[in-house]
């Protein structure tokens, strides 16, 4: 099961990857929809890991 859920975030992410190439080089309209949720969420997981960094240690 989690080899499963693994997979499909990888396919996810690799989708997303080409559709953020190909919305830069002026994909149809869908392709910037999905490049746009997919700069967002790789905005989100960056600043969930810095203020991770950021509260979890205290050297």
């Amino acid at each position: 099961m989690m080899l499963l859920a693994l997979s499909v975030l990888l396919v996810l992410t690799v989708g997303g990857c080409a559709c953020v190439w190909w919305a830069a080089r002026g994909g149809p309209r869908w392709t910037r929809a999905v490049a746009t949720a997919t700069l967002a969420a790789g905005r989100l997981a960056r600043r969930a890991d810095i203020r991770s960094n950021s509260t979890g240690q205290n050297d």
